[in-house]
């Protein structure tokens, strides 16, 4: 399925069970899963059979990406230099080169020859024909076989083979010796030989015998799925059974089912859309895994958060209100604003939001309720437009329409003026609202940080941080001193990958608590501040000074490392980029009701051909059903869930 996914625009993928098939396709033993490529595109008359190559290393994505590569590659290819300065696409993948050696008077017969090993060693070797006579070097006359390594740095060796079965098995005994050694090699770094090296695929494997409890979600189909999130609020997990990152979120969603057991009205099911690939297109499914709430009379929401239990789980409870929430008097806004209305989602949202408004705004009242629908499951929002609404901007300062933010851990409320503000802009001062002033940096909500593009002030903590030190800092950030960076501290206890952070900063490392101010948007420059002055607000702010004058020298400088293929022939995102540019994309679907999907499905489901005939390419593109509006913010929520 990953091969298909990127080559799915170039050929034809197929998959069978039938023993027939495989029986008549070849005579290797059927008990086990087998690749055939078939090279049809030379093949005029439909009678005539396709020649077939199997791929016989194990069906690894690796192995399938390089016999798929290997059947690009030219059968033959003609050389005239020396083969130790010869390079192709073969080496790149880790495949010996054979060449055979040829001469003006026997060209046609050792062409015939070479073209015949070709295809014995394909996806197995490269296979050149070498002109000797128009070699500026000598080849020893008696070699009539060059054969090169793919190691980097072994000599290439001259052979006397005076038959083709001898050079098959030459290469064949190459590969298998080369397989044996990788295959020591990898006992001794780690005893569990089928453990992938991606980390995600790594975890699902090593929980591959833990029990899920399944029983609390239900197994939707193509039959039930309708039926069911129409008859009762529902929370839909789209994944693939094939893909880690599917099975691994798998486990955080079964989380949240034992979480909610026995404590909420809304259904948790899932769709296998390996099983049910029709039910995922029709739900413009286009990536895995995908959540989806559907609620009664409304349009489905999808979530875009972070894929872990305590993020879906609060995204679940705060869907349990309207968003925005209407407040029809002044004590219910009062109330809402003190966190007594909804009490029992405080621990979600530390924050609540409520817009205040003349009953005249319309367009303003329009915007803030579109806001609110974008954030719905992330911050809880009202809405108050009563006619005595001048009461709380009165008691607030501020002038209508504004927004009124209740902090309810620090116990206040502050005031934003919304004049001529549009839904976009009501997103990112909300947005903004939630991020802390002075945050605990967690692996968790870095991302969030990041996404302001500011130098990060990091005081790091061997535990909880020193009110002394939070003082001086909270104190600078409201002189506005602290404005141009992210001021921020890292609790090694509870982040205990920040002591590798700072190992990447200092050799060796200094006592703690350590203040540092790392550049990683521009420059890559890491400055500390000095170890023998306490960290005072004179001081911070001095230190400060001389960084803006560029008075201090930096410590470090981060590497721009890209993260780059280790060889371009492993470049699978240039693939299907190649491939998204040669095949136009269709318009993203617009978000429609229940009704209208449900209506879509007869129609949808006449015309499977248009189904089919989507660029697989279609599948990386997420179709969001928001406004275009929101694309900025879209933007960024995206950035932090792939951060």
């Amino acid at each position: 399925m990953e091969a298909a996914f990127v080559y799915g625009t170039t050929y034809q993928f197929v998959l069978t069970t039938e023993i027939a098939v495989l029986e008549s396709i070849g005579t290797e033993d059927i008990e086990y899963a087998h690749l055939y490529f078939l090279h049809c595109k030379p093949v005029l008359d439909f009678i005539q059979q396709c020649r077939r190559t199997l791929m016989e290393q194990p069906l690894t994505t690796l192995n399938i990406h390089r016999f798929i590569k290997t059947m690009e590659a030219p059968l033959l290819t003609e050389v005239a230099k020396d083969p130790q300065q010869v390079s192709t696409i073969h080496l790149q993948l880790g495949l010996p080169l054979v060449f055979i050696v040829s001469q003006q008077v026997t060209y046609e017969a050792d062409r015939r020859t070479a073209e015949w090993v070709a295809w014995r060693l394909l996806g197995k070797a490269g296979v050149l024909l070498l002109l000797r006579d128009s070699l500026e070097v000598n080849i020893p006359q008696h070699a009539n076989v060059v054969f090169k390594r793919a190691e980097e740095g072994m000599p290439v060796e001259y052979l006397v083979l005076d038959d083709i079965d001898l050079i098959i098995s030459r290469v064949e005994s190459n590969v298998h010796t080369q397989e044996i050694q990788e295959d020591e090699d990898d006992d001794m770094e780690d005893p569990d030989m089928e453990t992938e090296d991606d980390e995600v695929a790594e975890t699902v494997y090593r929980d591959r015998k833990r029990q899920l409890p399944l029983e609390l979600t239900v197994e939707l189909t193509e039959e039930t799925f309708n039926t069911t999130v129409m008859a009762s609020d529902s929370i839909v997990l789209f994944y693939a059974g094939w893909e880690a990152v599917s099975m691994a979120f798998l486990q955080s969603y079964l989380d949240v089912a034992v979480k909610l057991k026995g404590t909420s009205n809304m259904l948790l099911s899932r769709v296998n859309c390996g099983d049910w690939s029709d039910v995922c297109t029709k739900q413009n499914v286009t990536e895995f895994p995908f959540v989806k709430m559907y609620k009664k009379g409304e349009n489905p929401v999808s979530y875009a958060g972070m894929l872990g239990t305590e993020d879906l789980l609060k995204f679940i409870q705060l869907n349990r209100i309207s968003c925005p929430v209407n407040i029809t008097s002044v004590q219910e806004a009062e109330e809402y604003l003190s966190g007594k209305l909804f009490e029992d989602l405080l621990s979600y949202s530390s924050v609540s939001v409520l817009g205040i408004f003349s009953p005249t705004m319309t367009r303003a009242i329009e915007d803030f309720t579109e806001a609110g629908n974008y954030l719905r499951g992330y911050v809880i929002t009202g809405v108050y437009s009563e006619e005595d609404v001048l009461i709380l901007s009165n008691k607030y300062t501020t002038t209508i329409p504004a927004l009124l933010l209740a902090r309810h851990k620090e116990g206040k409320i502050e005031s934003i003026p919304l004049a001529n503000t549009q839904a976009q802009d009501i997103v990112q001062i909300i947005t903004n609202a939630l991020l802390e002033t002075f945050p605990e940096i967690t692996v968790e909500n870095l991302p969030t940080y990041l996404r302001l593009q500011k130098p990060l002030l990091i005081l790091f903590s061997d535990g909880s941080i020193n009110h002394k030190y939070e003082e001086v800092i909270l104190t600078l950030i409201k002189q506005k001193h602290l404005d141009s960076l992210t001021p921020c501290w890292l609790n090694l206890k509870n982040t205990p990958v920040g002591r590798g952070i700072l190992q990447a900063y200092f050799d060796p490392l200094p006592p703690l608590p350590l203040l540092v101010l790392v550049n990683l948007h521009s420059g890559g420059q890491v400055f500390a501040f000095p170890s023998d002055q306490s960290i005072t607000e004179q001081n911070l702010l001095l230190w400060l000074q001389k960084l803006e004058a560029g008075l201090e020298s930096y410590i470090r400088i981060l590497p721009a490392e890209e993260w780059k293929p280790p060889l371009p022939a492993y470049d699978f995102l240039s693939m299907m980029d190649d491939a998204t540019s040669q095949h136009p994309i269709r318009k993203a679907p617009k978000c429609m009701k229940e009704t209208d999907v449900q209506e879509n499905d007869k129609e949808q489901h006449e015309d499977k051909s248009t189904v089919r005939k989507e660029p697989v390419e279609t599948l990386r593109i997420k179709h969001w059903s928001r406004s275009n509006w929101f694309k900025e913010a879209e933007k960024s929520f995206r950035h932090e869930k792939e951060l």
